[in-house]
């Protein structure tokens, strides 16, 4: 997949504000980058790479931005980046780590803002507690042969996806 560059630097804005959201989904996702722009210097994320026995994914998909992505969020402040990804992978998924979380790298997402950095980490052991029901954050969520991803798998999720399947050293932006 090749990416324009254009000289202009790049937005604040979430992605997919010009596209494919209703107008309540783009007022919420620019509601929240404000309140960190606000609060926070510089935003810090995790995501997760859940892999299980079968050679599948864990993905989500949300209701406030388009495509499936790689569960994980938002790392609170005192929280630490592993405790942040056991947090989410509980609320999106119903998954409990077993096992330690390997970091995989971290990655300037300058898509989502200037500010923005994430932590993928890989995860193969934990249990699936139960089955995720759809609420108001996780419209679907699944696991998915790593060879038959649903369409909308994003960009991100797939390089990241590539990286560590393939064993390649990762690169540096989201």
């Amino acid at each position: 997949m090749t990416v324009e560059r254009t000289s202009e630097p790049p937005s604040d804005r979430p992605p997919g504000a010009e596209t494919g959201r209703s107008l309540p989904q783009k007022m919420l996702g620019r509601l929240l980058h404000l309140y960190f722009r606000i609060v926070r210097g510089m935003t810090l994320g995790v995501r997760a790479v859940v892999l299980d026995d079968e050679g599948r994914v864990f993905l989500v998909r949300h209701t406030y931005t388009p495509g499936w992505h790689l569960p994980g969020g938002g790392v609170e402040v005192g929280e630490t980046l592993e405790a942040a990804l056991a947090k989410e992978l509980r609320e999106e998924g119903c998954i409990r780590l077993t096992g330690p979380a390997m970091l995989h790298g971290m990655f300037f997402n300058r898509a989502m803002s200037r500010r923005d950095h994430v932590a993928v980490f890989v995860a193969r052991e934990f249990v699936v507690e139960s089955v995720k029901q759809p609420d108001l954050e996780i419209a679907e969520s699944g696991f998915f042969p790593l060879d038959a991803l649903p369409e909308g798998t994003t960009a991100g999720t797939r390089r990241r996806l590539g990286e560590v399947v393939e064993r390649r050293m990762a690169g540096v932006d989201w």
